[in-house]
């Protein structure tokens, strides 16, 4: 008589610079975009769940936002986050770039290598470097992080992608699953307009006005035929919402329209999308609306 196997589950999070991948290598992982991906840094704010069932297991991914040195209280609220992705991680994926020679926050391989939990180092962009490089990297990387795997990766041309979830599964400890087997994620369904509204705002401005930028759904309507949501588009001074705005209002409507059409291939039914520009000035570094926006 064939003895089930033991159900696994437990926190995977993938933590790494700015622009190394994680967002793109999380949506790869999860089989849904859940996370911004742009050529920009910093395009992820939030600690973002993707969660992964099958008969025997349950992943709860985690997408962090990129390890920066805080310049302002947001960033301070971000980087918490990732200390707590380090604390509660069963696996830790530490993403690095090819090319890449040292973690740039100190303490950082020393936090690493003291926690108790599974480490995967993944080497992602491979295809921007050769043989012999390669090797020398992970040889590397592996003096670096001994008790590590160190696993060579491209998210953008999915290489090693099911190797790598392979050492996932089998990296899992033994646990019940900790969500119901049916949730893709812990996010509620206007985080999700929030942020395809920020990651259209980032690709189609330039400059420092994306990264003033935050989003918050006022209404989320939904019937059986159309979801009608009101958003504002909160900006950190005057000059910045006439930028959003555009003359004649054509670059809001630009980004409602963009986002809309993504939005209604996610949530699989027409939208109408209704966008508002307000000044919130210095909002990145005000506790009050950083717990407003869930930051602290």
């Amino acid at each position: 008589m064939n003895k089930t196997p033991p159900h696994k589950a437990g926190f995977v999070n993938i933590i790494g610079h700015p622009n190394v991948g994680k967002s793109t290598l999380m949506n790869l992982l999860v089989g849904e975009q859940l996370s911004i991906i742009t050529s920009k840094a910093q395009t992820t704010r939030h600690r973002i769940l993707g969660i992964v069932n099958e008969a025997d297991f349950q992943i709860v991914y985690s997408d962090t936002p990129g390890i920066i040195d805080p310049a302002y209280k947001m960033q301070e609220g971000m980087m918490k986050l990732v200390k707590t992705a380090l604390e509660d991680a069963d696996v830790l994926v530490l993403l690095l770039e090819s090319g890449q020679k040292s973690l740039k926050q100190e303490g950082l391989a020393e936090l690493i290598q003291k926690g108790d939990q599974a480490t995967i180092v993944a080497i992602n962009k491979i295809d921007l470097s050769d043989q012999k490089r390669l090797e020398a990297e992970v040889q590397f990387w592996q003096d670096q992080f001994p008790k590590a795997l160190i696993m060579p990766i491209s998210a953008l041309h999915h290489f090693n992608i099911e190797t790598l979830k392979d050492q996932i599964i089998k990296a899992l400890p033994e646990s019940p699953p900790y969500y119901p087997k049916d949730t893709l994620t812990d996010k509620p369904e206007r985080f999700f307009v929030e942020e395809k509204v920020r990651e259209k705002i980032l690709l189609l401005y330039d400059q420092e006005v994306p990264y003033s930028v935050e989003i918050q759904v006022e209404e989320f309507k939904e019937s059986d035929d159309i979801i009608r949501i009101r958003a504002n588009i909160f900006v950190a001074r005057d000059s910045q919402k006439g930028i959003i705005i555009g003359a004649g209002g054509k670059m809001l409507k630009k980004v409602g329209t963009a986002a809309r059409k993504d939005l209604e291939v996610f949530f699989k039914k027409p939208i109408y999308l209704n966008l508002f520009v307000k000044v919130n000035k210095d909002w990145r570094n005000s506790e009050q609306q950083l717990k407003r926006f869930g930051y602290l």
